[in-house]
């Protein structure tokens, strides 16, 4: 296989998935793994310049980052490329104590030793700015600090109650982390301020970044600093669009816009929701004013020993009568945040959604699904038995079409596939997805 270009972790699957999109809407060969691939899985893909692996860190402990964090950036890093990306929710939600972003720069730094650990959060293509550290995210055609943005600051998990990012990255780790603030990007001065940042002691260096221009000549500097060490860099996929201008200038990808593929419309879709965001809540009330079938599912009987396997049955029998019928369907678990006090059962829930999506997928096939929320995506994504995606089409930003690669025999070769993020999306985007467009 030849070197790749770039190598990425992601700390949960529809962020994985908005990587894919950016890479391959610009024509940079690529695929994601579903977990670690072997080598005879790597070698169905052996002209990939970009190469993924989809995680779930980011509903993990640090503990658990310990365990598992070190072999996964080890396999990333064997597959030689120059930089090597965890890549973060844009939003970066993290806690000491669940999906630290802190200890996987620790691991990052000890599993793949580099001169210095660039961290790049700002991905103005959906909405995300950084300025002087400071973290700022859309939501309804309005910016907002993320620290008084409506959704983020009430997270069910990980809510954010400081825009800095180098404070509250210190409260995850005690490495020390430079800023590249944006004059020195607006003066064209970020390799000066790099060394100066790098002269004070500074391990991790933020990048603040308000346009594109400020990504691409972050990406500049990257992709320079990598050719002379490997890096390990972490943030969003403002990363990977920030290194699309250095690879355009060295001749490593087409230099124009590429012809985007499209997707076919289908008569059915299936649809499973964990999210707790108002944005994905306008969007199942959207999809069921459409016309959907809607199943509201109760957690707490699913997850119950007592309940859990008659509650399961009723959702998949009548999911799998509704989409017999020729109609969409779409199950979710909450319509908007939760009550104050309501237990928050990510990984169970995702899992076990996952588990009733591989039962209803069984009894009645649908070319095409979607999943909603970064929590159940990837917790229920590991149930079916993938191994790889790659991209089908570009629908909105941050949620493309992704074809999944599962093998002949699994019944879910060339499933069609979306993972959204909670925030992302307009409001009919359910039926985008069925539309392909």
């Amino acid at each position: 296989m030849p070197r790749p270009l770039y190598a990425y972790y992601g700390d949960d699957f529809t962020g994985s998935t908005d990587v894919l999109e950016v890479l391959a809407s610009a024509g940079v060969r690529s695929v994601l793994f579903i977990g670690p691939p072997s080598d005879a899985q790597a070698r169905l893909f052996p002209e990939c310049q970009a190469l993924g692996i989809a995680g779930d860190s980011r509903s993990r402990t640090p503990r658990w980052m310990s365990e598992h964090l070190p072999a996964l950036f080890a396999r990333l890093g064997a597959f030689g490329a120059p930089l090597v990306h965890y890549k973060t929710c844009s939003t970066f939600d993290s806690s000491p104590q669940i999906g630290s972003i802190g200890r996987a720069l620790e691991i990052g730094r000890d599993a793949l030793p580099g001169p210095f650990i660039p961290i790049a959060v700002a991905a103005p293509h959906l909405g995300r700015y950084v300025a002087f550290g400071n973290l700022f995210a859309a939501a309804g055609g309005v910016v907002h600090r993320i620290d008084r943005h409506p959704t983020m600051r009430a997270h069910p998990v990980t809510p954010l109650h400081e825009a800095d990012l180098r404070r509250h990255l210190a409260a995850q780790t005690a490495m020390r982390i430079g800023l590249i603030e944006l004059p020195a990007l607006a003066r064209n001065a970020a390799a000066e301020a790099l060394a100066g940042c790098l002269a004070a002691g500074d391990e991790a260096v933020l990048f603040d970044g308000v346009g594109e221009a400020d990504l691409a000549q972050t990406g500049r500097l990257l992709w320079r600093s990598a050719q002379r060490h490997a890096l390990f860099c972490a943030g969003s996929s403002g990363v990977p669009y920030a290194l699309l201008s250095a690879w355009r200038d060295a001749g490593l990808i087409p230099a124009g816009s590429e012809t985007q593929p499209r997707a076919e419309p289908v008569d059915r879709l299936l649809a499973m929701s964990g999210s707790c965001s108002p944005v994905t809540e306008r969007q199942i009330q959207a999809a069921l004013r459409a016309g959907y079938h809607g199943i509201a599912l109760d957690p707490a009987l699913l997850l119950s020993d007592a309940t859990g396997a008659q509650a399961g049955e009723r959702v998949v029998r009548e999911a799998v009568a509704r989409l017999r019928d020729g109609r969409s369907t779409v199950l979710y678990s909450a319509l908007g945040p939760l009550r104050a006090g309501s237990p928050a059962s990510g990984e169970a829930l995702g899992r076990r959604m996952g588990e009733l999506l591989a039962r209803i997928l069984a009894a009645a096939p649908v070319p095409r699904v979607l999943l909603a929320g970064g929590d159940t995506s990837s917790h229920a994504v590991a149930q079916l038995g993938l191994h790889a995606l790659t991209l089908k089409a570009a629908l909105e930003p941050g949620a493309p079409l992704c074809r999944a690669h599962a093998g002949a025999r699994s019944g879910l070769e060339g499933l069609e596939l979306v993972l959204k993020g909670g925030q992302v999306g307009s409001e009919g985007f359910f039926e985008r997805v069925r539309l392909g467009r």
